[in-house]
This record gives C-alpha cells, structure tokens and sequence, in this order.
C-alpha cells in the first residue's frame, strides 16, 4: 500500500475541490466534506460516499436539517494507487463524483462522464 500522511491527503481533497468549477460550489448547500481512513466495517471497499439529500429531491420541507456529508477515505485509495499521481487523480474524480450526487446525478451518468 502506498503510504501517504492524512494531512497530505486532506491537502489532495482540498484542491481537488478548489478545482471544482465555481459556478458549481456556489450552488452547493447545506454539504460538509470529511477525511476518513477506512470506510464503515462490513461495507463495500468504498473511494468516497455521499449521504444526504440531493439538491434535485429538496423541496419545501427542507429546512433544520442536519447537513449533507460526502466522506472521502484515505486508505482504499492508497490500497489502489501505485503513486502519488494516481492519488491526486483518483481523489479529484472522487470528489467531483460525491459532489455530482449532492447534485442529484446518478452513479451511471457520473460514470458515462468519467467520475468513476
């Protein structure tokens, strides 16, 4: 497994995000990005995961809630990378591919784009 420290990759997570087009993060509400080292126990070897509502299901009802999550995890994806530049590429579609679910687009669409 390559080994990178958690505050290197909560770096990689930051500018993958700063090259989120800003037409796009202005949009984004009510969403909170988190580094975790693995994903929950038992569940599939997961890149990143988004848990809330999306934006396209929100409706008038939508208000007090907690935010929305979208958790990017270290170690799968050093398990999958050989180096640092595969690291910063896999994190960059990782994020863009848990920001398009808060936008509501489905894993087929996200994955006809190329985010994963």
């Amino acid at each position: 497994m390559l080994w990178m420290g958690r505050e290197r990759f909560e770096e990689l997570v930051g500018d993958a995000l700063d090259r989120i087009p800003s037409e796009l993060t202005r949009l984004m509400d009510n969403v909170v990005i988190f580094v975790e080292d693995e994903p929950p126990v038992g569940g599939p070897e997961l890149l990143g995961l988004y848990e809330g509502t999306p934006l396209t299901e929100r409706g008038e009802w939508y208000a007090g809630v907690l935010p929305d999550r979208i958790t990017v995890y270290r170690n799968p994806t050093l398990r999958m990378c050989a180096s640092e530049d595969e690291v910063v590429r896999e994190v960059a579609v990782t994020v863009a591919h848990e920001i398009g679910h808060h936008f509501g687009i489905p894993d087929e669409r996200l994955h006809e784009l190329g985010y994963g």
